[in-house]
């Protein structure tokens, strides 16, 4: 268990105290770590988070909140723009994201032994942080970083509301750290395209995995669809546990059997759903991983397995972006041999333009691949 420590200072004496280290992006302790309250000017924060101290927050909550945008301004001052292609250009706005993240997550809280935040106007983060994190330690203090903090606030709120998705006529209530279907191009990808024609279809229960499940959204388009058995897989199990709920909300638990942690479970399906991380490229954090798949791990993994987990007329519906061959990630030629030498074929391609903002940002750094993106289910087979 890594531990930070600091001192405490009033009008007597001088504390130092200790608290428990989380981070959910697995950055290390901080090594210097300095009191901080609402004396605190935004450029002298900047300074010492850019210089590797770490400031524990002790003053009024919303005051940290805007201080820490204040720095974010800073660090966004001194963002360089890229000058080459777009490639180079999204290597350089991950590098300047995870700067970003590296100097403002330098701003720290403590959350009590209960995970009660004691500053000025601190909202109720009790249950929210129980959610993120699971029960809290009784007797030990956590400490975490603001920005961290703000998103597990965040996510709750996600939790509690949930996100509308049309294709089912009702919500997905996504957890922390698990992939919210926030694009539902894809999801009316999986709704509207032509179902598969097994062989012996009606000697046996209509079956379909869905790989990568997340809050269960694609399982429950397919339990909607017709099909008699779907399970759903994931290799988080935060992931496991939302796709549970979200199956139980939907009255869907009788029809989607959710399984992990795994990519595949044993047997064969009529279809078999994927819709992996579109960029090929490393996580920084766990918060990543349904976005980034380094080396198409996950796409691979899809696609080698699919021949050998399909019933006979089956097929494997890959939902991906082209995002990675408008940042020369990936090229198309790649994506098509791996589906070959997995001996695959393809049967059809449907296309869908993202309905996203982000599309027409034009202030975003990576607008121009943005703008040309299509998302494109992929009807495979396996070859004779």
């Amino acid at each position: 268990m890594s531990t930070i420590h600091w001192t405490e200072t009033d009008t007597e004496s001088r504390t130092v105290r200790s608290a428990r280290w989380h981070s959910e992006s697995a950055t290390p302790p901080p090594g210097r770590v300095v009191v901080a309250d609402d004396r605190m000017r935004a450029d002298a924060a900047h300074r010492l988070a850019r210089e590797g101290t770490a400031l524990l927050w002790r003053g009024d909550f919303h005051n940290a909140r805007q201080l820490l945008t204040a720095m974010g301004r800073r660090i966004d001052r001194r963002t360089p723009r890229s000058g080459g292609g777009p490639a180079e250009a999204f290597h350089l706005h991950r590098r300047a994201r995870h700067h970003r993240a590296r100097v403002l997550g330098r701003l720290l809280v403590v959350l009590e032994d209960d995970y009660s935040l004691r500053l000025r106007r601190a909202p109720e983060v009790r249950r929210a942080c129980t959610e993120a994190y699971g029960p809290p330690r009784q007797g030990q203090a956590t400490a975490v970083s603001l920005r961290e903090l703000l998103g597990v606030i965040g996510a709750h709120q996600w939790r509690l509301k949930g996100v509308e998705v049309p294709a089912l006529g009702s919500r997905v209530h996504p957890h922390y750290g698990v992939f919210a279907p926030t694009r539902d191009e894809y999801v009316d990808l999986v709704a509207q395209a032509p179902l598969p024609a097994p062989k012996r279809r009606h000697a046996r229960p209509f079956t379909a995995f869905d790989l990568g499940t997340g809050t269960g959204v694609l399982a429950a388009v397919l339990a909607r669809r017709g099909f008699d058995h779907i399970v759903a897989t994931d290799i988080s199990t935060r992931a496991l546990d939302c796709a549970r709920e979200n199956v139980q909300r939907l009255e869907l638990a009788a029809r989607v059997e959710v399984f992990g942690p795994a990519l595949y479970p044993d047997g064969r399906a009529d279809l078999v759903v994927c819709n992996p991380p579109w960029i090929p490229a490393r996580p920084a954090s766990v918060l990543e991983y349904g976005v980034y798949d380094a080396d198409g791990a996950m796409l691979h993994g899809f696609l080698d397995g699919l021949a050998a987990h399909l019933e006979p007329g089956g097929e494997g519906w890959l939902i991906l972006s082209d995002l990675a061959e408008h940042l020369g990630l990936r090229t198309r030629r790649q994506l098509l041999t791996a589906v070959e030498t997995a001996g695959l074929r393809v049967v059809d391609r449907i296309d869908a333009r993202p309905r996203h903002a982000r599309a027409g940002d034009t202030a975003d750094p990576l607008h121009t691949a943005r703008a040309a993106e299509v998302t494109s289910l992929w009807r495979l087979a396996a070859r004779p």
